[in-house]
Order: C-alpha cells, then structure tokens, then sequence
C-alpha cells in the first residue's frame, strides 16, 4: 500500500479537527439547554452553613455552594486565582478563606 502524500494526511487531520471541534460544541450546546430546561432551586441556607461559620459574607457563599464547594476541605480542588474570579468573592472573602486554610494546615490547589 503507497504512503499518503502529506496534502492528504494534513487535509485528513484537519477534517478530524473539525469533526472533533463540531462535537464539542454539540454537547457543550445540549449541556447548556439541559440546564435551561431543568433549572434547580438551590437552598442556600443548609448549604453555606460551613461558610457562615467562618464569617463569610453571604454572596461569596453562594459563590462556593454554586462551584460545588461546601467545605473548607473542598478548597483545596480548586486554585486561589480561580475563587478570586467568582462573582461575589471580594477581597474580604478571599482574605477570610485563606486565613481559614492556614488554620486548618490546607494549601489551594496550583
């Protein structure tokens, strides 16, 4: 059998690309209308419980129940640039967070 020609591997890698990018966007696109459909009511007030404690403000605890954080534990699955992204966790939040992980001997992850 001849070796393919280098036009036709890369024309054949580039055809997989785009299969391979269609696909994504089609389950990212049924991924996004499932949540549409089937919107959830979060109870906040058992979930943010831990996060009361520490004395967070409100906003930044729905920030982490939302992410699926409902620990400090939890904490550590996710980088300290990634919480300070979250919509309402402000600079107090993060300094309370980062206080509590010290105490309890956790390191954000990398």
């Amino acid at each position: 059998m001849a070796k393919p020609s280098p036009a036709k591997v890369k024309k054949l890698a580039s055809e997989a690309k785009k299969a391979a990018a269609a696909n994504r966007a089609a389950k990212r696109e049924s991924l996004a209308k499932a949540q549409v459909e089937a919107p959830q009511e979060i109870n906040y007030e058992e979930l943010d419980e831990n996060w009361r404690k520490i004395g967070l403000a409100a906003p930044a605890g729905r920030a982490l129940v939302n992410e699926g954080l409902y620990q400090l534990s939890d904490l550590r699955k996710i980088s300290l640039a990634a919480i300070k992204e979250l919509h309402g966790m402000g600079p107090n939040a993060v300094r309370v967070l980062v206080a509590e992980m010290k105490k309890a001997d956790l390191t954000f992850r990398n």
